[in-house]
């Protein structure tokens, strides 16, 4: 690890009025301990996966922060000055995504279940006013910052004259590509509202399925979700109305299968998510992209991405070939929803 200047500015730090808005977009994601975290002058980027075949994106755009301050690491000398290069440097660690999480709710109001997931809620099954400071009983101030590479990330929560500093250690990165998604060669796009996915995939899992069949065409049945499992099997399906699917982008039948308690992983993002962008390519890698409203009006986006069954007896090996796939990856869809 290299020894900091002391002069140095930091590398990062921003400050954000809403801590319980960052808690709720990260906890999307938590379905894996561990998150890549990488510092961008456009946001914070945060990555998660589950055994290479499912993958969960989160990107904190810098508009979320009342302040953000990013300066760029010095390029090792190594490194070539050109424009793609440049990109590489910048910071990427990984850290406890649990440990953030609790950091995160530490003077949050302590609720026992999803409470902002209940239909029943106290801002009238709104999922939208979850992120309101007036529901969630949070107005404290957070700050993050990173020095130098290799540095703890240093969490500050301030809250009624109490603060709370606390040091997540970071580590090295783990050597791993995204999930890419050909979106030249997309087989389906299907936007709609997120809380129907969600009852969908919770009315599947009442029979404990294992797998999760998706089939679109552009004949009926139009849209199909179908679980199997050893209590027997399930089939939700969706017509072709423009009050249902908002788009519905389907040139020929498609149909693949997914292991069904990694889509169900998702289910927190479906329950705060306003919609869903529903798309997969020609080798079956399947997005499920979140569009979340967020305070004063601005949202942000959650995507999830899964590589299919490539037969009936085995589970499918992460794609080899990338292609021309959707190599940003850094959450911020507003595409999959054009």
């Amino acid at each position: 690890m290299e020894i900091a200047d002391n002069d140095a500015p930091p590398i990062f730090n921003a400050v954000s009025n809403s801590t319980r808005q960052l808690y709720l977009l990260l906890r999307c994601i938590s379905f894996a301990p561990k998150a890549e975290v990488q510092i961008r002058k456009e946001g914070l980027r945060f990555a998660v996966e589950e055994s290479r075949v499912m993958q969960g994106l989160v990107f904190l755009r810098k508009d979320l922060f009342t302040s953000y301050v990013y300066n760029a690491p010095p390029p090792h000398e190594t490194d070539q000055e050109t424009e793609e290069e440049e990109e590489d440097t910048s910071p990427t660690f990984q850290i406890s995504l649990s440990s953030l999480l609790e950091t995160l709710q530490i003077f949050g109001v302590n609720e026992t279940k999803d409470r902002w997931a209940s239909r029943d809620t106290p801002y009238g099954g709104d999922a939208s006013r979850a992120f309101e400071n007036r529901v969630l009983g949070m107005t404290g101030v957070c700050r993050i910052s990173y020095t130098a590479e290799g540095d703890p990330l240093c969490i500050v929560l301030e809250e009624s004259g109490v603060t709370t500093t606390c040091e997540l250690v970071t580590y090295e990165p783990e050597d791993r590509d995204d999930i890419p998604l050909q979106r030249d060669a997309l087989a389906q796009k299907i936007i709609m509202r997120a809380s129907w996915l969600h009852d969908a995939i919770t009315e599947l899992a009442s029979t404990s399925p294992t797998r999760l069949t998706i089939v679109a065409a552009p004949t009926a049945p139009f849209f199909t979700l179908s679980s199997t499992g050893p209590l027997g099997s399930a089939t939700v399906e969706f017509t072709n109305d423009p009050q249902l699917l908002e788009t519905f982008h389907v040139p020929k039948r498609t149909a693949n299968t997914y292991k069904f308690s990694l889509v169900k992983g998702a289910s927190r993002a479906m329950a705060v998510a306003s919609k869903v962008s529903i798309r997969s390519d020609e080798q079956g890698v399947l997005s499920l992209q979140f569009m979340i409203e967020v305070q004063d009006g601005g949202v942000s986006f959650v995507d999830f991405r899964f590589v299919p069954y490539i037969d009936e007896e085995g589970e499918g090996d992460e794609e080899e070939d990338d292609g021309e796939g959707d190599d940003d990856g850094d959450g911020d869809g507003s595409d999959a929803f054009d």
